[in-house]
């Protein structure tokens, strides 16, 4: 039903005279990236229609993604005594660019296209504002300086990257602010597109206007919670019916995607992982999840040997650090159990031979990792608005560290305690200047990568 409702409607736009709309109709504007670097332009409008969009002059139909509706809210983490329904209000709307176009406009707005030679990224992560009572938790979203995506999103932009890589967790307000936070009075809250405009497109719009985005799905955007909004507007493939996140019986597809490649030009490659629904428990191999794990990594190594140099992005880090505390005690928390338990079952080294770098994000924080052992290099962007975590990294690991089985440490750095982002320009076939920054732009921290070893400035190192 769901669908001939969408193709219904996509038939009444064609049928119609496409109106010029106003500027002010249209809500978003981006292009997201999917498999092979197809390019999709999407548009979030609150008008009845459909934009049109101008490729290289000539005006074309933008066909409707998800038309307008309210969805009956599903038990979720947020307090069932708050429970409200996803409410949508909004067309999205979208259009495959061909590889061949130049100038690409809506309502007069450029679109950024894809760059062939992608030398300039922009990697950012945890960006939205985080109101969850389970943690006690009550950003002060209206506040520039403690909730500062916005900003970091205008610096940004101003870098004029030619990629966005944003490693997951977009929208965070799962819980309505309490009367005794005056911090987040007011704030917008839950999963439907309220939430989702002010965690995320709002503040994203510099970024969203200066280049195309590959977008990697977080823990917050599984069916349970922000998947709906997840699906409608950042997944760039198809929506279909039963993968929606409507139905909680269909969570066995609407939380899992298959892996996709984004060519970056000179015989690179970007490699894009769902493990949104990873966790980071014991796993039985018996479990559906041991299954469908071990298959994503399957795929991923074959999407990783069309190419000399590859980048994986995924939203919990394999081969990273974060800690934890029981009983007062504070230890090292490593990597992820279930893609160490499910990767590794396929192969013991847990990243195919030509994977060089790992983007991802999950732990709050801005961290470096690199290995004697062959592994790649772990980089950790979890810190560009999202409240950051308490988190005790020691200033030196202690021997024998690992995140993962045979993983061996050679270097580490972190900075903690500060909001920021990360750039990355090419100097070569498998090496990059890395730039650790804080919310103005500024250089916290500088590293180099050489395929899979990478070093920085300041560093922990062993």
């Amino acid at each position: 039903m769901r669908m001939h409702a969408i193709h219904l409607w996509a038939m009444l736009v064609q049928a119609t005279v496409m109106p010029v709309m106003p500027a002010s109709a249209h809500i978003a504007r981006y292009v997201v990236l999917g498999p092979d670097g197809a390019a999709m332009a999407r548009a979030i409008t609150d008008a009845p229609a459909c934009p049109a969009i101008r490729i290289d002059g000539a005006r074309r139909i933008m066909h409707p993604r998800a038309v307008p509706e309210t969805i009956a809210l599903r038990p979720t983490q947020s307090d069932p005594a708050e429970s409200k329904p996803s409410a949508f209000p909004v067309l999205t709307c979208e259009r495959v660019l061909p590889h061949s176009a130049h100038h690409v406009s809506i309502a007069g707005m450029p679109l950024p296209l894809p760059a062939r030679d992608v030398r300039r990224i922009v990697v950012i992560g945890d960006t939205g504002c985080r109101l969850k009572r389970a943690d006690q938790a009550w950003q002060a979203c209206g506040d520039p300086a403690a909730y500062p995506f916005a900003r970091i999103a205008a610096a940004a932009a101003a870098w004029k990257p030619d990629l966005v890589v944003h490693v997951g967790d977009y929208e965070y307000r799962e819980n309505a602010c309490p009367a005794d936070q005056p911090q987040c009075a007011g704030s917008a809250w839950g999963y439907g597109w309220d939430a989702w405009n002010a965690d995320f497109f709002t503040p994203a719009a510099a970024l969203l206007a200066a280049a195309p985005w590959a977008v990697t799905r977080g823990n917050h955007e599984s069916c349970a919670r922000a998947g709906q909004g997840w699906w409608r507007f950042l997944d760039p493939r198809a929506l279909v019916a039963g993968r929606d996140c409507n139905a909680a019986a269909d969570d066995g597809v609407g939380d899992y995607s298959e892996p996709y490649a984004i060519p970056l030009g000179r015989r690179a490659q970007l490699l894009m992982l769902d493990t949104s629904i990873a966790g980071n428990g014991a796993i039985s191999p018996t479990a559906p999840k041991f299954a469908k794990f071990q298959q994503m990594y399957r795929d991923y190594a074959a999407l990783a040997a069309r190419a000399s140099y590859n980048i994986a992005a995924n939203h919990q880090p394999l081969l990273g650090f974060t800690d934890t505390a029981k009983d007062g005690v504070v230890a090292l928390d490593p990597g992820n159990r279930v893609m160490a338990a499910t990767f590794g079952s396929i192969d013991p080294a847990m990243a195919p031979a030509n994977v060089q770098l790992l983007l991802s994000g999950h732990v709050h924080v801005w961290e470096q990792v690199s290995f004697s052992s062959g592994h790649p290099s772990q980089f950790i962007t979890g810190f560009s608005g999202t409240q950051e975590d308490t988190v005790q990294l020691p200033a030196k690991l202690p021997p024998g560290a690992s995140p993962a089985p045979g993983a061996v440490v050679a270097a580490f750095s972190s900075w903690v305690g500060g909001f920021g982002w990360m750039t990355m320009q090419r100097t070569g076939p498998d090496r990059w200047n890395v730039v650790v920054r804080d919310v103005q732009g500024r250089a916290v921290n500088r590293c180099a990568i050489v395929g899979k070893v990478s070093h920085c400035d300041v560093a922990r190192v062993l």
